[in-house]
């Protein structure tokens, strides 16, 4: 029954990906080896390789993945052993203001970076102010610097991920294995190495995973720097000619080949390792309570990462409330205006709903989905597994240009996923449909995570004594892994609400615009434009932490999220 099951999950899986993800994908990809008259060639992927050009936009793209996800770690992985092990002041608070980077779409806080970080920003003004730098000679930090620029934004944009599957996963963790070896003379730091490292493996390959394929395949943050010797850059440029220039079908077919290559090579060489660990013991304790400046450090530590991760947020706050801003280091007139001009603007009401239902829904479709997917990875022994495991993360290493382009162009009129679009031209379904498939691997990521560390006995207890498979899952397998499911929702639900690639290109008529359709729309209106935009981030940004916090409050009751 259960390998039945297994492969009853994994035919409707594949099929599900065949029509919405490998099909679309192949229909941009494929071009890469059709000849103008139809046939096969591998001309246009070899001269990829013989292009300087494109060889150093994929090397580059290549180091800032490894770097950012280095520096990732760096951030991420003292923040949640500080709060795996230490009870100390503000820890509640200061966990949940973690999460901030997330609230906020990388193009819109690009907007107030910029105001903060130009040749006339806030930072230089500052600097002039107090006499550390020269009127005549100013610096464009935007400018140098900027492949560690890149990898800076990149790490404190995506440390979240990384912090939510290493708390998660050491909140799984028996205490009693640190405290016999502590009992028996091991000291800190070996123990850091010896114990809490390996059995934190799965959700530090669960977030690592993601943050490399997204910091490798990452369009933004480059855009915004004007970095252009970067593949994905190279990629969107190239989309523009895509009827007569096969370059950037060739390019991304490279991207995905050194994606799953990078992807199989650190699943194979670490993900073989993980633990399978017993259910963390209640009334059992490992945490210490900290006092005076021992807990004020960790406090300050917290609320320094916070501090440096917010400086987007805060360009963005800033400019939705200035009426002039401009070589000052702040603005010289405040104003709600731009607020009550953004919420009067027949744009912004309708897209915080459609994108509050787009992103809702591909949420649950994404969980229902990824639990079913991490099930069959983790508990069957169906030859196969690990193929599916690595099949649902390519969505993460697809430029989402490219993505958005092929559903746009299967589902014109007499197209194959034409029935994606609904009456009046509405997009919900395909966008929906693309949101769910793209923001899938980071639920099935955590899913996996979670069942690994979660004791198999259990379930074939309940088994044992008539439950049937739907009735285990749901009363044992989804309680043990439910802080896993609630950090891989989040991660669904905030990055589909900040979904730029598809919302940007698939919706095309205003009623049906998400957030960041509406927010790219103002960018382009004449005046207030901007600050427009920032406004409607803003409020984007509280509705999002409004999300977030909450979710990661239910994570915290349940004792397994954030283990506050």
């Amino acid at each position: 029954m259960k390998r039945r099951n297994a492969l009853g999950v994994t035919v409707v899986v594949s099929i599900l990906f065949l029509v919405f993800f490998i099909y679309p994908a192949l229909s941009v990809v494929g071009e890469a080896f059709r000849t103008p008259d139809g046939g096969f060639t591998l001309g246009f992927v070899v001269e990829v390789f013989r292009n300087p050009v494109y060889v150093e936009g994929l090397w580059n793209a290549l180091l800032l993945g490894v770097v950012s996800t280095l520096a990732t770690l760096a951030i991420a992985f003292p923040l949640a052993l500080l709060s795996h092990r230490y009870d100390f002041f503000g820890r509640k608070i200061l966990g949940a203001l973690i999460l901030v980077p997330l609230v906020l779409p990388p193009f819109v806080g690009a907007i107030g970076l910029t105001h903060i970080l130009s040749v006339t920003g806030s930072l230089n003004a500052l600097l002039i102010e107090i006499g550390l730098m020269d009127p005549a000679d100013r610096i464009d930090w935007l400018a140098r610097g900027r492949f560690w620029g890149i990898v800076a934004m990149n790490a404190l944009h995506l440390y979240p991920i990384l912090y939510m599957n290493i708390v998660a996963s050491l909140a799984q963790l028996d205490p009693a294995m640190e405290q016999a070896a502590e009992n028996l003379g091991c000291s800190p730091g070996r123990r850091l190495f010896r114990i809490t490292l390996p059995l934190a493996m799965p959700g530090i390959f669960a977030g690592g995973s993601i943050v490399f394929i997204w910091a490798f395949t990452e369009l933004g943050v480059p855009l915004v720097f004007n970095y252009s010797r970067v593949a994905p850059v190279q990629v969107f440029h190239g989309i523009k000619d895509l009827g007569g220039n096969p370059a950037p079908y060739a390019l991304v077919s490279v991207i995905l080949l050194i994606s799953a290559l990078v992807f199989g090579l650190t699943k194979y060489f670490f993900g073989r390792g993980s633990s399978v660990t017993q259910p963390r013991p209640k009334g059992r304790n490992a945490e210490k309570k900290l006092t005076g400046l021992n807990s004020l450090g960790c406090a300050m530590i917290f609320a320094g990462v916070f501090c440096v991760a917010s400086i987007p947020h805060a360009g963005v706050i800033l400019l939705s409330l200035s009426e002039d801003w401009y070589d000052s280091v702040m603005p010289m007139v405040l104003t709600l205006d731009h607020f009550r001009e953004a919420l009067g603007d027949p744009l912004v009401v309708p897209s915080i709903e459609n994108s509050l239902i787009y992103a809702s829904v591909a949420t649950m479709i994404a969980v229902i989905v990824g639990v079913a997917i991490a099930w069959v990875v983790v508990r069957s022994d169906i030859k196969g597994r690990g193929l599916l495991d690595a099949l649902v993360m390519l969505p993460l290493a697809v430029p989402g240009l490219v993505m958005a382009f092929g559903y746009l162009a299967l589902s014109r009129e007499g197209k194959p996923l034409h029935f994606l679009i609904g009456a009046g031209g509405s997009p919900a379904l395909l966008l929906i449909v693309a949101y769910a498939v793209r923001r899938l691997p980071y639920v099935v990521r955590a899913a996996v995570a979670g069942l690994q560390q979660s004791n198999p006995a259990m379930e074939e207890a309940a088994r044992s004594l008539g439950a049937n498979p739907v009735r285990t899952l749901r009363r044992i397998s989804l309680p043990l892994i439910g802080a896993n499911l609630v950090a891989g929702g989040i991660l669904a639900f905030a990055f589909s609400m900040l979904e730029v690639s598809d919302s940007l290109i698939l919706a095309q008529q205003a009623e049906h615009f998400p957030i960041t359709k509406a927010i790219y729309t103002l960018l382009s209106t004449l005046g207030n434009g901007h600050e427009l935009a920032a406004a409607l981030g803003v409020w984007a940004m509280v509705f999002l932490g409004i999300a977030i916090v909450g979710a990661a409050g239910i994570g915290g009751k349940k004792g397994g999220l954030f283990k506050m």
